[in-house]
């Protein structure tokens, strides 16, 4: 069983598919956390602000099909690793395109009863590529909290520039004040 945590998008609107796909990736995944949708909007707002890490769909979709959203995925993120599960792609031609198009794999609806088989191969290399990419990540996290860093010493100065600054004119006018109370003050 795969024991880290994955991201998952489901991109299916048949809802006994959706349960039997969740059912099924429950079997080798520990701990799957799943979003669902049916088309492109919702997609690219799950690809953006979910950040899956596998993208599953079906190919006949309501408003669009499984090729849009593959191309949306590629779009927002060339190696997001993804996998149609679908009663469409039915002849050799349909599937070889579907792997030229850069899909991780498909996975036809009348193989649903084995669906955990089929599925376990792709989820496997998934999570293997993640695992590499670890060290990665931890890099670009901990680069980007000293950016963060960064920024806020920045903030930090400019306030303290603008305090410097407001204490100056404030001198400054001290100053006019002294000179203009003695300039009275030797008049008299």
């Amino acid at each position: 069983m795969i024991s880290i945590p994955l991201h998952i998008l489901l991109i299916n609107s048949q809802t006994s598919d959706i349960e039997l796909i969740k059912e099924q990736v429950g079997e080798i995944v520990e701990k799957p956390h799943f979003e669902v949708v049916d088309d492109l909007a919702g997609c690219e707002n799950k690809l953006l602000y979910f950040v899956p890490d596998v993208v599953i769909s079906d190919y006949n979709l309501p408003s669009c099909d499984g090729f849009e959203v593959l191309e949306l995925t590629r779009s927002i993120d060339p190696e997001m690793p993804f996998i149609f599960i679908t009663g469409t792609i039915e002849d050799e031609d349909l599937a070889a395109h579907t792997i030229l198009a850069k899909a991780t794999g498909f996975i036809l609806k009348k193989h649903m009863n084995s669906l955990d088989e089929k599925l376990k191969p792709l989820l496997k290399k998934i999570v293997y590529n993640i695992v590499a990419r670890d060290d990665l990540r931890e890099r670009i996290r901990k680069n980007k909290i000293a950016v963060n860093q960064i920024y806020n010493y920045l903030d930090e100065l400019h306030d303290d520039n603008r305090e410097q600054q407001g204490n100056i004119d404030k001198i400054r006018k001290d100053i006019e004040n002294y000179k203009s109370g003695n300039d009275d003050a030797r008049k008299t």
